[in-house]
């Protein structure tokens, strides 16, 4: 049985989860305001008999559950974009090959078709999880660059097969869908946005809107391709507080996608810092990913094409996911809006820095 919300994560129910005899579950919502696309509670057990527990290692003090959005608008945008289905079978079929930044996982599961899904996973809660809004610190990110070119090397030019297909692509359907989408919301976007957006930022969004496709196949004909996580943003990673430790996990991956990885690396610089710490930083942070994809042996992909894809995709993840969840997300609390706001101003702000409008009217 899938639980339909948390009151139906019983002892019995998590119990049979874990292959244990559970006494109690204790449950908290956790990352209210930051995870748009699902309900996150962190569960502390207590199981019925303590031996058990002593004598096997295995079995967690306490879990982390994620049940989807109880807000009805957004559990449909999961299942129009497949991005449910997504996650639970990134989990199920592709994690264990991954081996960087992903967390053990108990369970995952879902009706196919639906927004009902579940996934269980181990309580990270010891790592530490930072305010988008705030942004990154160099050192953090320089610890999810790192991890997102392991990420990326574990994938390079392995995604266009056919047991893959099931992963949309950066020039499918799913991007069609949503280049659609963004000429139709523009106006909305427009009256609650505007007053976020620097000279020229309106410019931008509104010659975006259309051209997304084309935008991701101007780089995708050219690039070589991996698996891009597509919401490589600071609030779906975790991190170690010690500075010496550079553990990074990263959750959240509904919206995995095929085609050029510097999709991700603009995502996270452009969106999860400060402007001008990234402005004063990107490059460093740029070519620190490049050494690490060639440290694993990747040769087919120079620090210059990197630069040109990585000024290109400003143009496309960040931009496009702040108009979609600016214009047809449930933003009913104070963090959510500001969430959405920082964004929309950064992303905009870093494809301007990057000859944005010139490279719009270049790919029209």
């Amino acid at each position: 049985m899938i639980p339909k919300t948390i009151s139906d994560v019983t002892p019995a129910w998590l119990g049979d989860v874990l292959g244990a005899n559970l006494s109690q579950v204790t449950a908290t919502r956790i990352g209210e305001g930051i995870g748009l696309m699902g309900d996150i509670y962190r569960i502390v057990i207590d199981y019925a008999d303590k031996t058990e527990v002593l004598s096997d290692s295995v079995l967690p003090e306490s879990v982390v559950v994620k049940l989807p959005s109880s807000a009805e608008e957004n559990r449909a945008h999961g299942v129009a974009f497949g991005m449910f289905e997504s996650e639970v079978r990134f989990y199920d079929e592709l994690s264990s090959e991954t081996t960087v930044g992903i967390p053990r996982t108990y369970l995952a599961t879902i009706d196919p078709g639906t927004a009902d899904f579940v996934i269980v996973m181990e309580d990270l809660s010891h790592l530490t999880m930072v305010d988008q809004s705030v942004g990154m610190s160099v050192d953090q990110a320089g610890a999810a660059v790192e991890v997102l070119a392991q990420i990326h090397t574990v994938w390079w030019d392995k995604v266009k097969t056919a047991e893959l297909e099931w992963i949309p692509s950066m020039i499918g359907r799913r991007i069609e869908l949503v280049d659609e989408m963004l000429e139709q919301i523009f106006p909305v976007f427009a009256s609650r946005f505007t007053e976020y957006l620097p000279e020229g930022g309106l410019e931008v969004y509104e010659k975006f809107s259309g051209n997304f496709l084309k935008a991701n196949e101007a780089m995708a004909m050219r690039s070589p391709w991996t698996l891009a996580h597509q919401d490589y943003r600071v609030e779906n990673l975790l991190f170690a507080d010690e500075p010496e430790n550079s553990q990074v996990v990263v959750l959240d991956w509904q919206g995995i996608g095929r085609g050029p990885g510097a999709y991700d690396l603009a995502y996270i610089l452009g969106g999860s810092m400060d402007t001008a710490l990234r402005r004063a930083n990107e490059e460093y942070l740029v070519r620190l990913y490049h050494d690490k994809i060639v440290d694993a042996g990747i040769s087919n992909y120079s620090f210059d094409q990197l630069w040109d894809d990585y000024g290109l995709a400003h143009l496309m993840g960040g931009l496009a996911t702040a108009m979609v969840a600016g214009s047809t997300m449930d933003l009913s609390n104070e963090r959510g809006v500001r969430l959405i706001a920082s964004m929309v101003e950064r992303h905009v702000l870093a494809a301007l820095d990057h000859d944005g409008l010139a490279r719009l009217t270049a790919i029209i």
